[in-house]
């Protein structure tokens, strides 16, 4: 008997906007797509946010015992500026900045991708299909759209007829949005443009002579429209209809909306029975912006290189502090909430290590079936990870105990206690067990502040051969020392 037959799981469905009871289509069997990165620059850390949620949902849903297929993408064509349908491809501008190939951006920006995710200890998903490796199904999938009359061709290029689909469907049904409305709230486009109508959106845009990615497609040689690639990449690989389809709270709309009209047009199906969107990180109590500059991406964090944070974070501890927020909250991101989840990290991987060394008792004064059961009920809650962590904690608390001899376990019960917390905490959410290095890392801070101080002594005292030596010194070992208006920091590089 598999896991997930004993256990009810709930998840918040943004379609229904309410928690449902989760039947997969094909008993033991899950598919679920979430939408990937646009692989024009370094992996923004809202987005690793998101998928880190998705990777802790997949883990579960793996330890429950389904059979999940996890497809997430990669888009490397097609993705315009300001997510619209005229404009510039954020590949083609990166390559024409830095004149090199968009092949060269791609991979340069995958390989980050992959290299952050891996330093966050991300499972990789069972499929990471590209928008560019699909061309031929998004050609086919157009076809489809335009055959049933829900698609138009002007000048080359290839529009989804958004009126046209609302006569017989429910264009907004996800974002809870009314064409109406849409409409009272759009400008008129003045001729700037071949749509029918300002709510229509691209499924294939005829390239400009300067356009470099291209195919050939029977109405231009062009590109396919953002919107279409997850479409043709899901059905492709899950079927016309699927169990799971994730993203980020700011793909709701229109690119979510728009996928769930690009296949009732082209299939004549709803794609997905349980829509599920991760909420916004926010850094400081603020929206993330590069042009306000309050920002910071996954490197500087992990280095310390940056001027919002107090020292350097192991991926881990920030892992922790992701998974102390439920996933569809708005998450603020501060240093006092990194060092707080630090010494909380800090505090349960202690607890880890004290378990190999308690002594079992004929008999138990806890009760550790109910509470291994309230760590699956938290799950079971739609992924609740902050009730989980609490649990966690009251599982820490007891293992000084048993430690003290205050409390008493069997050796079986002593047992269920350590294979649910390696499953939750290595297996669900994710967690390494580098306590000892980050203690580590907390006396290597320690020993670089005395350094910074005495150069401080020794700049005062007009000793700046001693000064410099210092400096020099610590740089040829890696540790970079960064003066500033409110005093000397450093990064390990």
């Amino acid at each position: 008997m598999q896991l997930y037959q004993s256990q009810s799981l709930k998840i918040y469905n943004s379609l229904s906007g309410k928690k449902e009871t989760f039947k997969p289509i094909n008993e033991g069997h899950i598919g679920m797509y979430v939408c990937g990165p646009t692989v024009y620059s370094n992996v923004h850390l809202g987005n690793v946010r998101t998928f880190m949620s998705f990777d802790m949902i997949f883990r579960y849903l793996k330890h429950l015992g389904y059979k999940v297929r996890y497809v997430r993408n990669i888009t490397d064509a097609g993705h315009l500026e300001n997510d619209a349908d005229v404009g510039e491809d954020k590949i083609t501008k990166k390559a024409r900045l830095e004149q090199i190939e968009p092949m060269e951006v791609v991979q340069r920006y995958t390989v980050d991708f992959h290299n952050i995710l891996n330093t966050f200890n991300f499972l990789p998903p069972s499929i990471e299909p590209t928008a560019t490796g699909h061309i031929i199904e998004q050609i086919e999938l157009i076809k489809n759209i335009i055959d049933n009359g829900f698609a138009y061709v002007v000048n080359g290029s290839v529009y989804f007829d958004v009126h046209k689909f609302n006569e017989t469907n429910k264009y907004g049904k996800l974002s809870k949005r009314k064409l109406d409305d849409l409409i009272h709230n759009t400008r008129t486009l003045d001729g700037q443009s071949d749509k029918k109508n300002p709510q229509d959106f691209a499924l294939w845009k005829k390239a400009e002579p300067q356009h470099i990615m291209r195919w050939p497609s029977p109405w231009s040689d062009g590109f396919p429209g953002w919107h279409l690639e997850c479409t043709a990449m899901s059905t492709k690989y899950l079927g016309e209809q699927f169990d799971i389809h994730g993203g980020g709270m700011d793909l709701k709309f229109p690119h979510h909306e728009c996928e769930i009209a690009q296949n009732e047009a082209a299939l004549g199906k709803s794609p997905v029975n349980y829509w599920m969107h991760a909420n916004m990180l926010e850094l400081n109590g603020q929206r993330m912006s590069k042009s306000t500059g309050n920002t910071v991406n996954p490197h500087e964090l992990l280095s310390g290189d940056n001027k919002f944070f107090s020292k350097a974070y192991a991926p881990s501890v920030i892992r922790f502090f992701i998974a102390q927020s439920s996933y569809r909250s708005v998450l603020d991101l501060t240093d006092d909430g990194l060092l707080a989840s630090e010494k909380g990290f800090n505090r349960l991987m202690e607890a880890m290590n004290l378990l190999g060394g308690v002594q079992a008792s004929k008999v138990s004064s806890l009760d550790i079936e109910s509470w291994k059961q309230k760590c699956y009920d938290a799950m079971n809650d739609d992924f609740n990870s902050p009730i989980l962590i609490a649990h966690l904690f009251e599982a820490a608390k007891y293992i000084n105990q048993l430690k003290e001899g205050s409390e008493t376990l069997t050796s079986e019960d002593l047992n269920i206690l350590k294979d649910t917390l390696n499953t939750f905490v290595f297996d669900v959410l994710g967690l390494e067990n580098n306590a000892s290095n980050n203690s580590g890392t907390d006396k290597l801070s320690g020993a670089v502040d005395v350094l910074i101080k005495l150069r401080q002594e020794a700049r005062a005292n007009k000793d700046f051969a001693l000064s410099d030596k210092i400096r020099d010194e610590l740089a040829e070992v890696g540790i970079q020392l960064k003066d500033g208006k409110d005093g000397t920091t450093f990064s390990i590089q």
